[in-house]
């Protein structure tokens, strides 16, 4: 394989204070009692779920709410975000190695660059694709879709690692193999350390 596709927040980031913090910061905005934060990322991990009504009692999220997160998250992601131990080091080895990287997440495209830019990981990857870049965001396979497309690679040619259930159906529906991770937590089904997943992807290339 020659692609590495990443989800970022819980999987690269743990960006779970800021996730919270910002919706929370919207509700406030929009006359909302705050929400438990489990109840959040409930309904940020679970497909299915209709987000813009689950967090704010809306049909559709509309250009202030957008607006009103972004607003939090440049005010506060330097303070919040962090990189889980060991992904750095994993991004230098994979570079070191000549994989393409790529990232997709549901975030919005100028958030993301905040945060790869103050987490200093933006130079490891060659494209980005986030939420406003597609018309569907995940489960959708639109942005592993796009990947593939922009690189002339089929699935077989590619990796898609991330944490959610949301990252595992939209790699199913691009036919992508998926790797799930949970550096955050003590799962013993995932991969729970950075060089774990090292050796996994090192062993599935030399295989080929």
């Amino acid at each position: 394989m020659t692609l590495l596709i990443f989800d970022l927040d819980g999987t690269l980031v743990d960006s779970s204070a800021t996730l919270i913090n910002g919706i929370n910061y919207v509700r406030s905005k929009v006359g909302l009692p705050p929400m438990d934060g489990e109840e959040i990322m409930h309904g940020i991990m679970t497909p299915g779920i209709h987000m813009s009504e689950y967090f704010y009692g809306v049909d559709g999220i509309d250009s202030s709410y957008e607006q009103l997160f972004k607003e939090y998250y440049s005010a506060n992601h330097d303070k919040e975000l962090r990189l889980y131990d060991g992904v750095e080091e994993m991004l230098e080895t994979f570079e070191k190695k000549r994989y393409t990287l790529a990232l997709a997440t549901n975030g919005y495209r100028d958030s993301t660059l905040e945060a790869l830019k103050h987490l200093k990981i933006e130079r490891f990857f060659d494209s980005i694709v986030c939420y406003d870049d597609v018309e569907n965001g995940k489960p959708a396979p639109d942005m592993l879709l796009l990947l593939l497309q922009k690189y002339g690679l089929n699935a077989l040619d590619t990796l898609f690692i991330g944490d959610s259930q949301r990252d595992k159906l939209a790699a199913k529906a691009a036919n992508i193999e998926f790797l799930q991770v949970d550096f955050g937590q003590n799962n013993k089904n995932v991969f729970t350390e950075p060089q774990e997943l090292v050796k996994e992807i090192e062993k599935r290339s030399n295989n080929v």
